[in-house]
């Protein structure tokens, strides 16, 4: 009797103790989800912030650029005005003074003209090559984590390099379109 106890006992003790293991083994598969989701939410976080910078310095290089381009143009108003100060002024002078002075202000005015030739290539912004991909990576890598359910991070990675490729030619081909970049 005291045998069938005792193996009785050990036998509850075993049964007991693989529940328990069990148990701690899907707590654990829980807290890596959990964790995991916590890691993916931190990385989209980071990603919103790296895309407010982005828009942020677009702006400030906007401003930049329509300052520049306004002090340029007020550098050309003023060359102008002076120039044509100068030559009233020596409107009582001789025909060789006024000629200096119609030569300096047009050599004034081509070095202000090109520099507002400098300011154009600035307004472009982000070319549709940069852009699609953008797009094309965040779609891909977001629609690689859905689809693929057993490993949804390699989804994403797949997804996404497979989305920027795609959002990079097609931006590509619209740069060609636009004449932003010259056909080979």
């Amino acid at each position: 009797m005291k045998k069938i106890f005792l193996s009785g006992f050990a036998t509850i003790m075993l049964v007991v103790s693989c529940n328990k293991q069990d148990k701690q083994v899907e707590k654990s598969l829980e807290q890596q989800k959990i964790e995991y989701q916590a890691r993916q939410l931190d990385i989209e976080k980071q990603k919103l912030a790296i895309e407010k910078e982005k828009m942020e310095f677009e702006k400030t290089k906007m401003k930049d650029s329509i300052a520049k381009a306004e002090e340029t143009k007020k550098a050309v108003v003023n060359n102008t005005s002076t120039s044509t100060k100068k030559k009233r002024s020596s409107g009582s002078s001789s025909n060789n003074n006024n000629n200096s002075y119609a030569s300096s202000s047009g050599s004034s005015n081509a070095g202000s003209s090109s520099g507002t030739t400098t300011t154009a290539p600035q307004k472009k912004g982000m070319s549709s090559a940069a852009k699609g991909t953008i797009i094309g990576t965040v779609g891909g890598a977001a629609a690689g984590a859905i689809i693929s359910k057993k490993n949804p991070g390699l989804g994403a990675v797949i997804g996404g390099v497979v989305g920027g490729a795609t959002g990079y030619t097609i931006g590509r081909s619209e740069d060609r379109k636009s004449g932003r970049v010259q056909r080979k």
